[in-house]
């Protein structure tokens, strides 16, 4: 679950992946009282405009309480705030922070989403300050004032421009952030969900094995119990060999689930316990012939346990689904292929398996995530064959022998 947990960015990340999420009236009172303050400094800097007043006040109020509903209507706060800035400038009050209002609006639109809305508020502002300073200045207050000089224009236009780039650029972080996050947590769950298909898997073959057998043991204990009492002891016996096998490979899964990240107490099984297997199919009724073609190598513990485990589910399979008495293995070592083969002469059992069953379902997943394969069918003479491929280098790990 740790991969889960997000790591804190820098600080000035923070700040961005917080913009446009905390409360707003806060920031709307603060720039109010910035604005209150800083138009004072500004009207005794600019002694040719209107002196402040109550109207003039009050429109600076005016456009930061409407900041505190930004989150909520972004659209009609950027456009908003714009007019009440434009009324400030046209009553010929003296400049200063009271475009900050208009910023955070426009900033909280493009942040929103609403690019059409913050680009509309500030070419409306642009627009509207280049018809008062060149046109409607005669008949606007200060008395006398004259047309604005074309460097301020282009210093407003930079600063038009300045405000619609830095909110666009904590647009674009914000949504890459929020890819990145939602990357990462895909990719944790799956990893999860493929842990969790691992153990399922794992105790899917030992159980049905295990069970199997002691299915087998118990019917021809049962059967010879008053006949032959010493055949059913016998029987009796391999129950107990296998039921204490089968909680020592579970009890193992699930001290995986308990303690995470730490090693296995005890090594998984591999193809040299395959005739530990045979022991257990042959105490079960059904004699295992296994022959090899080509010189063992050794082989990575991922494939090593999926070969294991594939036989295993294939023997498992006959006992429960064929009524054949003998099977066989055949172990094909190849350069950089292991190809593994399990036949039984049938016939099927009733109800018998056509090659769909959890089981395989297993096996072909065992199989997938090493980079192989495995077939399973009837054959064409009678009976059923499982075939598996599996690399000697895992294309999953990367593993070589």
């Amino acid at each position: 679950m740790d991969e889960l947990r997000e790591r804190p960015g820098p600080p000035w990340r923070q700040w961005v992946e917080r913009a446009g999420r905390g409360p707003a009236w806060r920031s709307a009172l603060l720039v109010a009282v910035f604005t209150q303050v800083g138009a004072g400094w500004a009207a005794h800097a600019q002694s040719g405009r209107v002196a402040l007043d109550g109207f003039a006040r009050l429109l600076l109020l005016i456009g930061p309480a409407l900041l505190a509903v930004r989150h909520r209507y972004p659209a009609a706060v950027a456009y908003a705030v714009s007019v009440v800035t434009l009324v400030y400038v046209a009553c010929g009050y003296p400049y200063g922070p009271v475009f900050i209002s208009l910023a955070l609006a426009c900033f909280a639109a493009v942040v929103a989403g609403r690019r059409r809305a913050a680009w509309g508020a500030v070419g409306l502002l642009w627009a509207g300050h280049l018809l008062i300073g060149h046109w409607l200045y005669r008949w606007l207050p200060p008395a006398g004032d004259g047309p604005t000089p074309w460097a301020q224009e282009v210093g407003v236009t930079a600063w038009v421009l300045a405000v619609l780039a830095v909110s666009e650029l904590v647009r674009v972080r914000r949504e890459q952030w929020a890819r990145e996050r939602s990357e990462r947590a895909a990719a944790a769950k799956r990893r999860v969900d493929e842990e969790r298909l691992r153990i399922a898997r794992e105790l899917h073959d030992v159980l049905a094995h295990s069970i199997s057998v002691i299915n087998v043991q118990a019917g021809v204990g049962l059967a010879l119990l008053d006949s032959d009492p010493e055949q059913a002891r016998s029987a009796l016996s391999t129950i107990k060999a296998a039921s204490k096998e089968a909680l020592g490979e579970v009890r193992q899964v699930l001290d995986t689930l308990r303690s995470p990240g730490e090693a296995p107490r005890t090594p998984a099984p591999g193809l040299d316990r395959l005739p530990e297997l045979v022991e257990q199919a042959a105490a079960a009724g059904l004699r295992v012939e296994v022959t090899a073609e080509g010189e063992a190598l050794p082989l990575p513990p991922g494939v090593d346990l999926a070969a294991f485990r594939i036989l295993q589910e294939a023997l498992t399979n006959v006992m429960r689904h064929s009524g054949a008495r003998t099977a066989r293995i055949l172990l094909g070592w190849r350069p950089r292929l292991l190809e593994l083969c399990v036949d039984d002469d049938g016939p099927a059992a009733a109800g018998a398996s056509d090659g769909s069953g959890s089981g395989l379902v297993g096996m072909r997943e065992r199989a997938a995530a090493l980079g192989g394969a495995v077939e399973a069918g009837s054959r064409p003479d009678g009976g059923f064959r499982v075939t598996a491929t599996l690399p000697l280098q895992s294309a999953a790990t990367g593993e070589a022998p």
